[in-house]
C-alpha cells in the first residue's frame, strides 16, 4: 500500500511538507479506537533471538530510527509502533535555530537518495525537555543527539555539548555526539584529534560523576581518511566512550544516476541514501576489524533491504539505523528486516 499508493502521493508533496503530511496521517491512524493496537500488531515483529545487549542497554531488536527523522522529540511516542528497537531523537543544539533557507531537502529517485542541508534546524534543548518530561514511552530505547548551534565558534563547541549534555541527561538512554554533518559550516573540523578528544573527555568526565553513567557514541562522516579514522579509534580507546554511529551523510556525489545538471542545481548538502551503502559498509568493516572488534558500532547509511541490513551487520554492526530507506520503502522496512534476521 504504501509504494503503490502513498508515496505516490507524498512525493507529489516537497519533501519537508511530505515528512509533516506523512506523520500526521499515521498520528490520525493512532488516534482511532484500536490505532495503536492495530499499527502495533501491523508492524512488529518479537522474537528473542533478535534482541540486543550493546553498550549496557537492552534492545528488543537491532533496528533503529536514525537522528534526523524526529528532530525535537515530537514523535518518537507514535514512530516506536512501528516496532523500532531503538529511537534516536535531535539533532538538537542549545539554543533554537531555523537552519538553512528552503529548499534544503530534496529527493533523488533515480538514486533512491536525498540531499539535505537542513542545518540543524530545531526548537533548542529546553522545548524537547519539556516534551519528553511528559513521555509515556516505554520499551523502546531513546538516544539523544546532540550538536552545538551555527553561531557558536569551534574554541566554544564542547559548551553547546555540555549544555546539551546535562538537561537532556535524565530523560534518555544514550547520547550521540554528532560533529559530522555537513551542513553547519565548520563542523566537521571538530572530528580533527584535538578537539574532538577535548569535547569526547569533557563529556565522559561529567559522565563518569554522574550516579549512573549513560552510554556516549560518536556520530563519523562516511568521507574521513583511513588514517582519520585511525584517529577516530584511537580518540574512542583513549576517552572511554562507549561507541561509534557509521556513518552521517556524505558530501561525494560519484556515480549517481541523476544528472548532473539536477545534482549542480541543487547545491550543498549530504547525501543519504542508496549510493552510500557500500561506502557506509567500508568504514564500518575498517573500524570493527582495526579495532579488534572491540568498538560497538551502530551501522547507517543507505539500508534498504534486509540484505542491506545483513551486510551492515556482517561487517561488524552491532545495531543499525534506518531513515532514507524508511522514506523510500515505507514503514513495512523495520518488520522486514528483523523477520529476515530470523528467517532468513
Amino acid at each position: 500500500m504504501y509504494k503503490s499508493i502513498l508515496r505516490p502521493l507524498f512525493f507529489k508533496l516537497s519533501p519537508e511538507k511530505a515528512h509533516h503530511a506523512a506523520i500526521d496521517l499515521f498520528k490520525l491512524g493512532l488516534s482511532f479506537p484500536g490505532g495503536k493496537k492495530f499499527f502495533s500488531s501491523l508492524y512488529n515483529f518479537q522474537h528473542s533471538s533478535l534482541e540486543r545487549e550493546v553498550f549496557g542497554l537492552k534492545f528488543k531488536n537491532p533496528v533503529g530510527l536514525a537522528a534526523g527523522f524526529d528532530k525535537d522529540g515530537k514523535y518518537f511516542e507514535s514512530m516506536a509502533r512501528l516496532g523500532f528497537g531503538f529511537i534516536e531523537i535531535g539533532t538538537v543544539t542549545p539554543l533554537p535555530q531555523k537552519g538553512n533557507p528552503r529548499p534544503r531537502l530534496f529527493r533523488l529517485p533515480k538514486d533512491k537518495a536525498l540531499i539535505n542541508r537542513m542545518g540543524f534546524n530545531n526548537d533548542g534543548v529546553d522545548a524537547m525537555v519539556a516534551r519528553l518530561k511528559k513521555s509515556k514511552i516505554s520499551g523502546t530505547i531513546l538516544g539523544g543527539n546532540i550538536g552545538k548551534n551555527k553561531i557558536t565558534p569551534n574554541q566554544k563547541a564542547v559548551d553547546d555539548y555540555v549544555i546539551c549534555f546535562e538537561k537532556l541527561f535524565p530523560y534518555v538512554d544514550y547520547f550521540v555526539v554528532n560533529v559530522s554533518s555537513p551542513n553547519t559550516p565548520g563542523l566537521r573540523e571538530l572530528q580533527d584529534k584535538k578537539p574532538l578528544t577535548h569535547i569526547l573527555g569533557s563529556l565522559q568526565e561529567l559522565n563518569l560523576g554522574k550516579d549512573a553513567r549513560k552510554p556516549i557514541l560518536l556520530k563519523i562522516a562516511p568521507d574521513l581518511t583511513d588514517q582519520q579514522l585511525d584517529d577516530i579509534i584511537s580518540i574512542v580507546q583513549k576517552t572511554e566512550i562507549d561507541g561509534l554511529i557509521a556513518t552521517n551523510t556524505t558530501i561525494d556525489r560519484s556515480n549517481l544516476r541523476t544528472s548532473p545538471k539536477t545534482i549542480s542545481n541543487i547545491g550543498n548538502g549530504g547525501l543519504s541514501g542508496k549510493p552510500l551503502t557500500n561506502r557506509a559498509t567500508e568504514v564500518v568493516r575498517y573500524i570493527s576489524d582495526n579495532s579488534q572488534h572491540q568498538i560497538p558500532i551502530i551501522g547507517v547509511g543507505g539500508i534498504q533491504t534486509p540484505e542491506d541490513a545483513k551486510e551492515k551487520l556482517s561487517a561488524g554492526a552491532s545495531l543499525i539505523q534506518i531513515y532514507t530507506g524508511f522514506i523510500y520503502e515505507g514503514p513495512g522496512i523495520v518488520k522486514a528486516i528483523n523477520s529476515s534476521l530470523i528467517h532468513g
